[in-house]
């Protein structure tokens, strides 16, 4: 068999050979491939990495920017423009299209670019034998058949079939979900293992805790495990985002509004005014274009860039432009166990000795900080008893873990096994210090005796320290330790023990035992000598949730979000979790609780259905199920997010309408997949992004309200007096300017405003909620009713004295009634005194700036013939501008009328 045709053989294949044979099926040595064969198999399968897709092309986010229905209402606009000879309207119009599309290029490529200096900054190395030196070379320069040496903290790079392992042990989270470390051996396996049982195989994104390996390379590439999944997640075709939905749809409304306009404009102008068939036509099709909001894209782009820049400041990068306002949609959080809801790090909590109340040990994850408190006392170690100092003695001296303060993350880092840490970490809390005793020999975990024991000189004297699983412990022990001495271990305490052993068991904890015996004359160890020991302590341990993850579950509920744990970790484990971060409640107790993958399969649809919709911790998952529940879920219509960090989470975050991965702890595979990153790990930061989407959907809503409210008091101003047979109270230069100055200065404040309190105080917003939903119409027609009609009034007033009199007068009206309503847009709900009426500092300088330049065209002689206006006395202007405040206090008093009423 060439070594081509064995590395399309499955993993199960090669779990089944004995090392030997896996060196021959891929013609390779103990020594390593050569350099001149690593170069022949290069070319045969290339190099060890997974499609670039986290950095898109330049040129591939730039025109994605162009796929919306809104940029194709205003290229029509643009062509109708064009052929009604308006080329100023067209020259504007394609501008506005094209400084959209750079807003939006340049927030995604940001994005891109802090991805990719994440990915470059967490790069592997790998450590190879070639032509037998060993070489630590950058990961994706493997190639099968390679000879991986790995170690205690190394990653793996590539799926391999272990040839050699001594007490080798791989955290493989990101696989399966599982937090515990997996046993790794290097003997053949029977047939028909799975992925999860092939413990010979090691897999590409897995890491080494423990122990020391060889393996040869099987898989690179897209052929790893890992690599299968990424090519799944292609099959997965992207739906358009919750929001560009909503924008489609309000371009459909304004392009149905400005057809029906131009049809009514034609069908009156047609009765009233004594124009040519043909330039009636034009200028029903220019009323057309003048309904379209123009400056519409651009601020909808503008608040998405805010709010994009807001979050990336909170620590979440925005992938995908428009997830900024989906995320304030969000009704369900599918969100996995471990490294996302936990701290991924083991904590000792509990300890108990012989005879004694249970300590409790304070503190989180990797920090050396925390407490012992033994009841309602703090314990000292300077007045500490024996029991308790040898408890932590054998903690901190029977380990090989060791934990470190990394100075470029600010963070506390472990190097080991996550078990051996928690007890380093627990030793540090006491303020032991490491080494104290000199170590003479030390005897590894071995997944069949599951126990490790170090031998020491403790002053003179010689001790064996041994830590391990309670059973096996137990197994090997005659005596116990107390504070009255050493005594035989009687039927009584051993029955104590072991209760507290299921009592720990019970709250989802890892017990491990401590224990020890004299052995004065031994200068090395085996596993035989570990016998007749002295039994110490208990140590609980539990991985713990992160700190802000409680306060983040509330602040969601609260807000109306439910949340979903799916884990592949075990039923009791994350319900444990579930409990101590709020996700489960006692009044969850009436209903199933939980519900594995093997309960959820037997179920038809409609029990499935109502599963995912009641019960909120689902175990030992595969990805297939995860992915599953999303779809599930979203045809159910929820809106979902669904939070990782493993390969395993991948296929669901991509299918969800939010996918978030995790910056740090995440896998490519889930960072590509998700739509929205953080960058700090931190489960809390998505209750902050949901927070600013909320805020992002009502600017988003308040400044189009802002701009069609304009549009429409414009055409309705435009309709009413051809009907009275009046002639155009607006020119198009006129009605240019204000949508696009005078509108686009205030909208734009508008997108910076930073919410009011209690936006996470209401329910999600529904999925179909529109951006001019039926509870806004009643608000747009009473400004819109009231603009006109001051218009048509200050129109009728001024005419007789001339025709650019009364545009000029019709100008103020439009101008000042629109600058009042910005305040008005400020919220649709709360009256600007509530929330501040100078607290957004932006809209004040939007009101000045607007009010000098509008005064300056209209009262300076110079601009007059550009804009076909007229001088108006001074007294006459305040007074409009007196009526035209009018739209601000009417609305205030419709918000006082609708609160009251609701």
């Amino acid at each position: 068999m060439s070594a081509h045709e064995a590395n399309k053989k499955e993993d199960y294949y090669f779990s089944q050979l004995p090392p030997a044979a896996v060196y021959d099926a891929l013609k390779t040595q103990p020594e390593g491939l050569s350099e001149p064969e690593v170069l022949l198999r290069r070319k045969v399968y290339g190099f060890n990495e997974l499609p670039d897709a986290l950095q898109k092309s330049w040129y591939r986010i730039f025109l994605k920017q162009f796929k919306s229905l809104m940029v194709l209402v205003l290229v029509l606009a643009a062509l109708l423009s064009y052929v009604t000879h308006q080329y100023v309207d067209v020259y504007i119009i394609l501008i506005v299209i094209l400084i959209d599309a750079i807003i939006g290029f340049v927030q995604e490529w940001k994005a891109e670019g802090a991805l990719a200096s994440l990915r470059k900054m967490l790069s592997p190395t790998a450590k190879v034998m070639r032509s037998g030196i060993l070489k630590q070379i950058n990961s994706i320069e493997l190639v099968p058949g390679d000879l991986l040496v790995v170690e205690e903290g190394d990653t793996i790079s590539a799926d391999a079939r272990l040839v050699e392992a001594r007490s080798l042990r791989l955290n493989e989270s990101s696989l399966t979900g599982e937090s515990l470390p997996e046993n790794k051996i290097a003997a053949a396996l029977p047939a028909g293992a799975s992925m999860a049982d092939q413990t010979n195989i090691i897999h590409k994104g897995t890491f080494v805790i423990g122990g020391y390996g060889k393996a040869i390379v099987i898989s690179i590439g897209m052929n790893t495990e890992l690599g299968k999944v990424a090519k799944s997640l292609q099959s997965i075709i992207p739906e358009k985002s919750h929001f560009q939905k909503k924008v489609d749809t309000l371009a459909s409304q304004m392009g149905l509004a400005s057809l029906v306009a131009a049809i009514l404009f034609f069908a009156i102008g047609y009765v009233t005014l004594e124009l040519p068939f043909h330039e009636l036509l034009l200028i029903a099709v220019a009323a057309m274009v003048s309904i379209i909001p123009e400056g519409l894209p651009s601020i909808i782009v503008i608040v998405l860039a805010i709010g994009a820049k807001r979050m990336t400041a909170k620590k979440a990068i925005v992938r995908e432009f428009t997830t900024t306002e989906t995320l304030g949609a969000v009704t369900t959080i599918i969100t996995d166990k471990t490294g996302t809801l936990t701290e991924n790090a083991l904590t000792a909590r509990i300890l108990y000795l012989v005879d004694e109340e249970d300590i409790h040990i304070s503190g989180e994850g990797w920090s050396p900080l925390g407490d012992f408190k033994q009841g309602q006392q703090t314990i000292d170690f300077q007045e500490s008893k024996s029991p308790l100092l040898q408890a932590i003695s054998i903690a901190a001296e029977a380990i090989n873990a060791s934990v470190r303060y990394k100075e470029e993350t600010k963070s506390y880092e472990l190097i080991g096994d996550p078990t051996e840490g928690a007890l380093c970490v627990l030793a540090q809390k006491s303020g032991w210090v490491r080494n104290t005793f000199k170590r003479l020999d030390d005897l590894p975990f071995d997944s069949t005796n599951k126990f490790r024991a170090t031998l020491i000189d403790k002053e003179g004297q010689r001790e064996l320290f041994v830590i391990g699983a309670p059973e096996k412990i137990l197994m090997h022990t005659t005596q116990v330790l107390s504070s009255k001495g050493v005594f035989a271990l009687s039927e009584a305490q051993r029955e104590t023990i072991q209760q507290k052993i299921s009592a720990f068991t019970a709250l989802s904890m890892r017990v491990i035992a401590l224990a020890y015996r004299v052995c004065p004359e031994q200068e090395s160890i085996e596993k035989e000598d570990v016998k007749e020991l002295i039994f110490t302590g208990l140590v609980g341990m539990l991985d713990p949730p992160r700190e802000e993850v409680k306060g983040a579950v509330q602040e969601c509920k609260k807000a109306g979000i439910r949340i979903i744990m799916a884990t592949g970790d075990h039923a009791s484990t994350a319900v444990a979790i579930a409990r101590l971060v709020g996700i489960v409640e006692e009044k969850d107790d009436a209903k199933p609780v939980v519900l594995t993958e093997d309960q959820l399969l037997v179920l038809n649809e409609s029990e499935f259905d109502r599963a995912i919709e009641t019960v909120h911790v689902f175990a030992r998952l595969s990805p297939q199920t995860k992915l599953k529940i999303a779809s599930r879920l979203q045809a159910l219509g929820h809106l979902i997010a669904m939070t990782g960090d493993g390969v395993n989470d991948a296929p669901a975050i991509k299918k969800a309408d939010v996918g978030i991965a995790m910056g740090i702890m995440g896998t490519d595979v889930a960072r590509d997949a998700a739509k929205l990153v953080l960058a700090d790990d931190n489960f809390a930061t998505i209750v902050h992004a949901i927070e600013e989407g909320r805020i992002v959907f009502n600017n988003a809503r308040q400044a189009s309200f802002y701009l069609i409210t304009t549009n429409l008091a414009e055409i309705t101003t435009l309709i009413a007096a051809i009907s009275l047979g009046l002639p155009m109270p607006l020119t198009a230069i006129q009605i240019l300017w204000l949508n696009l100055v005078t509108d686009g200065i205030g909208d734009m404040a508008i997108a910076t405003e930073r919410g009011q309190p209690g936006v996470m105080d209401e329910p999600p917003l529904k999925r179909e909620e529109r951006l001019l939903s039926k509870s806004i119409i009643p608000f747009l027609v009473i400004n819109v009713l009231l603009m006109s009609v001051l218009s048509l009034a200050a129109y009728h007033y001024y005419l007789p004295v001339s025709l650019e009199t009364g545009r000029s007068a019709v100008f103020i009206i439009m101008s000042f009634t629109q600058l009042f309503n910005m305040y008005n847009m400020r919220s649709l709900k709360k009256s600007v005194f509530e929330i501040g009426f100078f607290s957004n500092r932006f809209v004040s300088l939007a009101m000045i700036t607007s009010v000098i330049t509008t005064v300056a065209i209209l009262e300076v002689e110079i601009f007059h013939p550009y804009f076909g206006f007229a001088t108006i006395p001074l007294v006459d202007f305040i007074v409009m501008i007196g009526l035209s405040s009018s739209v601000f206090w009417i609305s205030e008093v419709y918000k006082y009328v609708i609160k009251s009423k609701y």
